[in-house]
């Protein structure tokens, strides 16, 4: 985890259902917070200020948010983005308690130098987030796995080679695959072209070896 303390200041929202357009347009984002099944609590706050705050939690990082004269931490839980103009549309924040771990999902950075790369060989990253289960304070905003492993062709790094820090456990399944070295595309064209060449060198011509037809009357 960073170690920042992270805070928004929102405001209740009496706006609901296409209306939020009109909200959206001011420069305000609405959003909800879901509260352990009680009744979830419709929200706005700033654009800027709502999304410095995404930028800097993401979605495994504590935020603090102040409503009124209440102060709840919570944790991003999901966020929607307009997909032709690329920016905030709503946020939803799941509140959570310190003593009570949080599932979220962090990003896996593969580490060190990949001595496939270095041999012209393809990495297929298969996976870029796991979900972790953790105490709030322990809540950490990446992992890292060694890279050093991916040598040769069919070359795997899974879940379990992920070092995991105390505290944080990993929920994703252990025997997935992160990466894969395979062959490049221009290795398979020419592995492709010799296999064909040997094919064609190893079928016997047929020229010259049927003996002329009789002729019939």
């Amino acid at each position: 985890m960073s170690g920042q303390d992270i805070s928004l200041l929102v405001a209740e929202r009496t706006v609901e259902g296409k209306a939020v357009k009109g909200l959206r347009k001011t420069g305000i984002i609405p959003a909800v917070i879901h509260d352990h099944g009680q009744e979830s609590k419709i929200i706005q706050a700033p654009y800027s200020d709502i999304w410095k705050a995404y930028q800097q939690a993401g979605k495994h990082h504590p935020v603090t948010l102040s409503l009124g004269s209440k102060k709840i931490m919570t944790i991003i839980k999901d966020i929607d983005i307009d997909p032709k103009k690329h920016e905030l549309r709503h946020v939803v924040f799941n509140a959570i308690k310190m003593d009570e771990k949080v599932e979220t999902e962090v990003p896996v950075h593969l580490v060190g130098e990949i001595p496939a790369e270095r041999a012209s060989l393809l990495v297929i990253r298969q996976l870029d987030h796991v979900v972790i289960e953790a105490l709030p304070k322990d809540l950490i905003d990446s992992l890292e796995v060694d890279a050093s492993k991916l040598v040769e062709i069919g070359d795997k790094i899974f879940v379990s080679d992920i070092v995991v820090p105390a505290g944080v456990t990993i929920l994703t399944e252990v025997e997935h695959p992160i990466a894969t070295v395979e062959e490049s595309k221009a290795q398979m064209s020419e592995e492709a072209a010799e296999e064909a060449s040997e094919e064609s060198a190893e079928v016997p011509s047929d020229h010259g070896s049927a003996e002329p037809a009789t002729p019939t009357e």
